[in-house]
């Protein structure tokens, strides 16, 4: 049969009952026919691209797949129980991303629902992907609207990820193998990919767009601050530079214009769409109720606006830290936190008072000393000083210089008394006899204890403790600082000297870090990617590289960190998007292998195909 003799075909059996098919699968058909030249009448197994393919389409998805796993894990989870599979395909149509159970891993790879998969129309037919890609809309392409054979028990219903400047990035999708027969039995499915993917868009908006205004807007106040429905982007002019795709529907019929053609909305001006400027912006944030943040669009409708003041410029954080000396500029970047106790440090550092540095073991309590001391012309020697081996030759050593006493926790009771004895008003004194030796040093001391229930439990001297603590620092731990990306960036520039390559990370790797709760804090980072550039093989870091964490959780970084799932269902849930990699899940959860063992076990979870102990 002919390409004219299939479409004759179509147009015979479509056009007496409309109701069979939409005006989408109707063009798909048409474009199979004639633009690709498939045969809907001879089956074509599912096409799963070479492993170096694959990995050049993930590489240049990595961004948009970190921005979206964490939604995505969360659809999962909702649906996982309904045997539904989750794709995220790129542009091109192949799978880059992949939820599913891999107890149906065969048959899922022979339908084309795995990771690799290519679902372009081309080679595909008609499919949600693939239809989503020429349309730009949401579609459920349902059983027989399959155009080949091979597909015609599924039910595939797709949605379009747009970049922020209108581009279509990717297609959200969500499977059934087999699904009951009323095409209208996929309405929730639709709801929630069309749901997910406005997320995802307003993540990858708001990530990409920090240093900036961000303008998000809801017709309902309820939902403005926790699920907005559309946001766009501007810059310091006012004009706009990104937006999701639901703002460019609301833009385009605000200033009536085609959302078509997102690359008119681009570089318009606030005003012509709003009845506001870039100078009302401040007074749209969260200082006002949200009922009381209206806003009138050009075309009369009114909407409920939230607006989001820019983070620091990269020029106002340099000209920030430039005020600061430079040993304490460089222990950190954007976090506030850590800005404030630099900035106490350095006008400690002009002086002699003692200083107590508290944090968790590893928050790098020595590099603050060191900056400290190196903050001060003509500092003199840094001495540092195991406290449970103290003596008096590592003082004398110090003359002129700085004193870092570590871990002052450590101090026997003999120890305490000696450096009491030491510690006089006036300066530091050793020697025995009539005339001890004055030395001129300045005393830093860091603990990860609690020095005051220390004294309050007669375990350390108060006399000894108000003489340490003259004044106070406390470092944050790793899991509460804003600037684990600069900090990460820069461990591995460091690393760069004897490395053979200038390594980064993968999007995936970064996020798995970020989600981490480091109980070792820094000194475990560095670690850990020493660990991660002895494993891998290029000069990406990924995510297989990433050693498991060397603790689980426990103690008191447990009320910060994720929690083990408590019930079967959700355990098994993560689990299954690991593939029941077991290490992968401990990692994911922040715990030991061993802590998800023995909670598999507890709540009688099984590997598919693994026969239980009962």
């Amino acid at each position: 049969m002919s390409a004219h003799d299939h479409i004759d075909e179509i147009d015979r059996v479509l056009g007496g009952d409309a109701s069979l098919r939409d005006a989408v699968v109707l063009q798909s058909w048409r474009r199979c026919v004639t633009d690709h030249g498939l045969d809907p009448a001879r089956p074509n197994p599912a096409y799963i691209v070479p492993d170096t393919k694959l990995r050049e389409h993930r590489e240049q998805s990595e961004r948009l797949i970190a921005i979206a796993r964490s939604g995505l894990e969360a659809l999962f989870r909702q649906v996982a129980g309904q045997s539904y599979v989750l794709l995220l395909a790129d542009a091109q149509g192949v799978t880059v991303d992949f939820f599913g159970d891999p107890a149906f891993e065969r048959d899922l790879r022979q339908a084309g629902l795995y990771l690799g998969s290519d679902w372009s129309e081309n080679l595909a037919g008609t499919c949600g992907v693939g239809a989503c890609i020429a349309t730009g809309e949401a579609v459920t392409i349902h059983q027989t609207d399959h155009f080949d054979l091979t597909h015609t028990p599924l039910s595939c219903t797709a949605a379009p990820i747009f970049s922020t400047t209108g581009a279509l990035a990717a297609v959200l999708d969500i499977s059934l193998l087999r699904s009951p027969q009323p095409k209208v039995s996929q309405s929730l499915a639709l709801q929630l990919v069309k749901t997910s993917a406005r997320r995802i868009e307003l993540a990858n908006l708001m990530a990409m767009n920090r240093l900036e205004w961000v303008l998000r807007f809801s017709t309902l106040p309820e939902f403005l601050e926790v699920d907005p429905e559309a946001a766009i982007a501007l810059d310091s002019a006012g004009c706009v530079i990104g937006m999701t795709h639901a703002a460019a529907r609301v833009l385009a019929q605000a200033g009536g214009t085609m959302w078509q053609r997102p690359d008119t909305l681009i570089g318009q001006k606030l005003q012509r769409f709003f009845d506001l400027s870039i100078d009302d912006l401040p007074t749209l944030t969260r200082a006002r109720p949200a009922q009381d943040r209206v806003v009138r669009l050009r075309d009369g409708r009114a909407m409920f606006a939230h607006a989001i003041m820019p983070q620091r410029s990269a020029t106002a954080l340099i000209a920030a830290r430039t005020t600061l000396p430079r040993p304490l500029s460089a222990l950190s970047g954007d976090d506030a936190v850590m800005r404030a106790v630099e900035k106490t440090a350095a006008r400690l550092a002009a002086g002699t008072m003692p200083v107590l540095i508290r944090g968790e073991t590893g928050a790098g309590k020595q590099s603050l000393a060191r900056a400290i001391h190196d903050s001060r012309p003509g500092s003199g020697p840094f001495v540092a000083v195991d406290c449970a081996a103290i003596d008096e030759e590592a003082v004398r050593a110090a003359q002129g210089g700085t004193l870092y006493l570590d871990e002052i926790a450590d101090l026997s009771e003999a120890a305490q008394a000696r450096l009491v004895r030491m510690l006089t008003d006036d300066g530091v004194a050793v020697g025995a006899g009539r005339q001890p030796v004055r030395l001129r040093l300045r005393i830093i001391s860091a603990t990860s204890a609690d020095p005051e229930a220390m004294v309050s439990s007669g375990q350390f001297r108060r006399d000894l403790f108000f003489r340490l603590a003259g004044a106070s620092l406390t470092l944050p731990p790793l899991r509460a600082r804003q600037d684990i990306d600069w900090l990460i960036d820069r461990l591995l520039r460091q690393r760069a000297i004897t490395y053979p390559h200038h390594y980064r990370l993968s999007a995936a790797a970064r996020m798995e870090l970020k989600q981490r709760p480091w109980p070792g804090n820094i000194r475990e980072l560095i670690n850990t990617l020493n660990v991660a550039l002895a494993m891998t093989d290029g000069a990406v870091i990924d995510l297989e590289d990433l050693p498991p964490p060397v603790l689980p959780v426990a103690g008191p970084v447990a009320a910060d960190a994720r929690t083990m799932p408590e019930a079967a269902d959700d355990l098994e849930t993560i689990l299954r998007i690991c593939g029941w990699n077991v290490a992968r899940a401990a990692r994911r959860l922040g715990v030991d292998r061993t802590t998800v063992h023995r909670r598999m076990e507890r709540l009688g979870i099984h590997r598919p195909g693994t026969p239980s102990s009962a």
